[in-house]
């Protein structure tokens, strides 16, 4: 084995000794300066780069790549990436969640599959199941963002951060348009687009009226000559 081969074997062994558990050591990629806490579960697939840190009782992978990251005791991160932030304890991440860097997901989240954050800070037991974008944010404890749900951070010349209060129901998809702030207790109903404030325990709607024309469907197509 070359001398990296070499550095990974006795890493793995250090683990192993240190009461790091892995269900197969050599599908198990961990740098030198990674720290892992014991009674943690490496599954296949998962590389730790950098100066990771990584509590107890955490399961991660299959297929995890975390760098320079700091995990708290108890998180479970499964098919995900995640770049220089910090996961405190009890956390759920993914299948397929991308952290980026600057990111604080706040004790016992549970960030789910296709949801994608940067540069943010997530407060205590917030939700987002699927299909999010939170970057350039800040928010608070509690929170709930339906799927679908987009802030749209850049204006094409500057970033803007939005701020969202705790308990805060985010209904599916919300766009917000920062910079904004939304109080605690807000409700925000589905298909909203936020482009100013919104008080604490205010429902806010954003949306467009809906229209019911009968027959235009059916004259479009005569029209087109279809049937």
């Amino acid at each position: 084995m070359n001398d990296y081969s070499n550095s990974l074997q006795a890493k793995r062994e250090q683990l192993l000794e240190a009461g790091v558990l892995m269900m197969d050591p050599a599908a198990v990629y961990v740098e030198e300066g990674v720290a892992v806490g014991a009674g943690t579960l490496l599954l296949p697939g998962t590389i730790l780069r950098g100066k990771t840190v990584i509590g107890e009782n955490c399961c991660i992978g299959p297929q995890v790549m975390l760098t320079d990251c700091v995990v708290a005791d108890g998180c479970t991160i499964n098919a995900s990436q995640c770049e220089e932030s910090t996961i405190e304890r009890d956390c759920q991440i993914g299948p397929y969640t991308h952290i980026r860097p600057r990111c604080v997901v706040g004790e016992g989240s549970k960030i789910g599959a296709f949801v994608q954050l940067k540069n943010c800070n997530l407060g205590r037991g917030t939700k987002m199941a699927h299909l999010t974008y939170v970057g350039d944010s800040d928010v608070g404890d509690e929170c709930n963002f339906g799927c679908g749900t987009i802030t749209c951070n850049y204006d094409g010349f500057k970033k803007h951060r939005t701020t969202i209060g705790s308990h805060v129901f985010v209904g599916c998809n919300t766009n917000f348009v920062p910079p904004v702030t939304v109080g605690d207790g807000a409700f925000i109903a589905a298909a909203t687009t936020v482009t100013q404030d919104i008080p604490a325990d205010a429902l806010a709607v954003g949306r467009a009226r809906q229209e019911v024309k009968e027959g235009w469907a059916a004259e479009n197509r005569r029209l087109k000559g279809k049937k």
